[in-house]
């Protein structure tokens, strides 16, 4: 059964620099949407197959440009996974920042979305 993570009521004076819950183990997600988690779990499962697909290729010298036709259907794969990410992320690490009104953790969040925004593009 999936896991829910902390919620912003259990860390309600923490301002964590991103706004997800920073406790002292690391950062965690605030919540995560069980079908988003399961979703993500699959393809990664998926994309592993693919990668070790690609080591059979290029150990077996396959053509090229079958090896980067499969490249790039992993880096879509890994795409598809970083939208669900994005979406659970906005969904509830950045709404939970947001609500929580601590002293800076907006600016933080802000920026932090800047960055992946950026990130994404490339």
């Amino acid at each position: 059964m999936p896991r829910k993570t902390a919620s912003p009521a259990d860390a309600p004076n923490q301002a964590a620099a991103c706004g997800c819950g920073a406790h002292g183990d690391g950062r965690k997600a605030l919540s995560v949407d069980p079908e988003i988690k399961a979703s993500n779990l699959t393809r990664l499962r998926r994309i592993e197959g693919q990668v070790r697909g690609l080591q059979k290729m290029v150990a077996e010298d396959r053509y090229c440009a079958d090896i980067l036709t499969q490249i790039s259907s992993v880096h879509e794969a890994l795409r598809g996974v970083g939208r669900g990410l994005l979406r659970n992320h906005l969904r509830h690490c950045v709404t939970g920042t947001l609500k929580r009104d601590a002293p800076g953790a907006s600016e933080a969040m802000y920026d932090e979305l800047v960055t992946l925004f950026d990130r994404q593009r490339g």
